[in-house]
This record gives C-alpha cells, sequence and structure tokens, in this order.
C-alpha cells in the first residue's frame, strides 16, 4: 500500500487531520536521525494507542508504536505502515504512594514531579530520556546513589502491575510475573503487546534527600555521557559484556573520536555514538561494524548492539 492508501484506510476509524503523510521522524528519536514514516499518528490517551494497533492489525498495515525514540536507529528509507507516536501522559499519585500512568509518559517528568511531593521510587532515572512503556520494555536501570554506586537499581522494584494490549487483541493486567524482567529485557522484546499503562509503588521519603539523589545521579551522569542537547545519541550501543565492558574494549582499541561523516564514537563514553550535526543512518552503522571488527580482531569479543534498528 502507499502513504495514501494506508491514510485512506485508517481514516475510516481515525481523524484523517491527524494522519501525517510522509512525516519524518528524525525529530522524534534522540539521534536524530531517520527518514520519514509513510503515515504519522500522535495517540493521546491509552484507548487511542489501543484503538490504532487493533485498526492496523485489523487492516494488516505494519506498526510500530515510538516512543521518546532513544535506543533506536531509524533507517534513512524510513518506515513503511503506521508510526503511532505514543503522546498518552494521564497519570495519577495517590496517598497510598500508588502512580498510575499512562505509557507515554515522560519518566523524568514523572521523577520531577513526585521527587517534589516527597515520593521516593523513581528518582534513580532522573536524565535518562524514557516514556514509561520504553521503561519497562527495556527494564530501565541505573546505579544506585553515591557514594557506593554498587548495586543496579531496576525500574521492575517499584513496578506492580500494567495493562497491556495484547498481541492477541486482549487488554489484560499483568504484573511481574508475566512482564518477566531481566538486564535490557521484558517480555515485551519477544511478544508484540502493547504497554498502556502502569502501576507503581512509592515510599514516602524526605525530599531533601530525593533532591540530593538527583542533583549526585545528574552529575554522575553527565560526566560519563555525552549531553543529548549537544551531541545527539542512542544511548549504549553495544550490549554489555560481563565484567569488562564494550565501552573499555572499544576505548581499549584507541576507537575514541572515530567517525564516518558526522557519526563519532564518543569522547566521554566509548560505547556511545553521537551526531555531529548531519549523521546518517548509513554512517552509524558503518561505525559499528567498525568498531566491531575493531574488537574482535584485537580481543576475539563479539559486540552485539544494544539499539534497535527501525525501517528499511
Amino acid at each position: 500500500m502507499t502513504p495514501d492508501e494506508i491514510a485512506e484506510a485508517l481514516s475510516r476509524v481515525l481523524e484523517p487531520e491527524r494522519l501525517h503523510l510522509r512525516a519524518p521522524l528524525a525529530p522524534y528519536t534522540t539521534f536524530r536521525i531517520g527518514g520519514p514514516a509513510d503515515v504519522l499518528f500522535e495517540a493521546t490517551s491509552a484507548d487511542e494507542l489501543a484503538a490504532a494497533v487493533t485498526l492496523a492489525r485489523t487492516l494488516d498495515i505494519p506498526w510500530f508504536v515510538l516512543g521518546l525514540g532513544a535506543n533506536i536507529l531509524v533507517s534513512d528509507h524510513g518506515v513503511r505502515g503506521l508510526v503511532i507516536r505514543n503522546r498518552a501522559t494521564a497519570h495519577t499519585l495517590g496517598d497510598d504512594g500508588i502512580l498510575w500512568t499512562e505509557s507515554g509518559a515522560v519518566v523524568q517528568d514523572l521523577v520531577l514531579e513526585t521527587v517534589r511531593r516527597g515520593w521516593s521510587g523513581l528518582e534513580h532515572y532522573i536524565g535518562i530520556p524514557s516514556t514509561v512503556g520504553g521503561a519497562l520494555w527495556q527494564n530501565l536501570h541505573f546505579l544506585s546513589p553515591a557514594p557506593e554506586r554498587e548495586r543496579t537499581m531496576f525500574i521492575a522494584e517499584p513496578f506492580r502491575s500494567c495493562e497491556i494490549l495484547s498481541e492477541d487483541e486482549e487488554r489484560l493486567e499483568v504484573g511481574p510475573e508475566y512482564v518477566k524482567f531481566g538486564y535490557d529485557d521484558s517480555v515485551f522484546h519477544h511478544r508484540r503487546d502493547v504497554v498502556l499503562s502502569a502501576r507503581f509503588q512509592l515510599e514516602k521519603r524526605d525530599p531533601a534527600d530525593l533532591h540530593r539523589i538527583l542533583q549526585e545521579n545528574l552529575s554522575w551522569r553527565g560526566s560519563r555521557h555525552p549531553w543529548l542537547a549537544v551531541h545527539p545519541s542512542a544511548g549504549s550501543i553495544f550490549k554489555k559484556i560481563e565484567g569488562i565492558g564494550a565501552g573499555r574494549l572499544i576505548d581499549q582499541c584507541g576507537l575514541k573520536g572515530f567517525r564516518i561523516g558526522d557519526a563519532q564514537i564518543s569522547h566521554i563514553h566509548a560505547n556511545n555514538l553521537v551526531n555531529l550535526g548531519h549523521a546518517t543512518a548509513a554512517d552509524v552503522r558503518a561505525v559499528i561494524a567498525h568498531a566491531q571488527q575493531t574488537v574482535f580482531e584485537r580481543f576475539g569479543h563479539r559486540l552485539e548492539t544494544e539499539i534497535g534498528f527501525i525501517g528499511e
């Protein structure tokens, strides 16, 4: 189907004025890279998100749900079918510490609100670009507070349940036993379920302590990762190698600063690639391939990519 045919089919249910044909996706990714979607639709509620996915499935139109666009590389040729930008952000925080939130809510916004109100549980994830849906997808994590930083804090810890639209078209409330959190992993990597909303259990804590943790985490992260506002990136490119670290191997190969076109291995963290301004997905793929080959030839380790490759 052509983009016009896809839009016409979708417009029988979705509002035609909200269907954007051949929409560039680069502005909606943290890498600022990517060609156009055949059709882009912004869902502003969990019900709209579910309706758009169900419609695409019914019409046999390829579909993809886009959050903040972190941890992905969108092809220069774009994405065929329907891209649903998840802008479902409604949320409530009860006196019992239960945070209910739609899956398009931005984690950093939730961190700031809950900390301001003296609730602990999300403060560890300040500065990490992610929606709630993306956080569950990858089991969002960060190191425990200073000075120890000896334990990884996972979003699975405050998580209690989520509502999903399953790949079988059922709306279900599921818990941790269904989600099967792992390191950078969850059931959502292996099933085409869509997270609609989630519930987290937070705990009361002195806001002053929480603000201290925010400041320490932002400072620590800022000294070790590129600043997205200056150097767009997708986060860690390669999966963790236990006991070694992919970034360390790349650094030991002398590859910090290596670039092809405007895609460069960061001078700050060797497991981050940055867009110096006009990088293409092809540039990024070429840098990835060079790093993989160089590390394998020197150390015998095969670097596996962590980011998702979206589109043609």
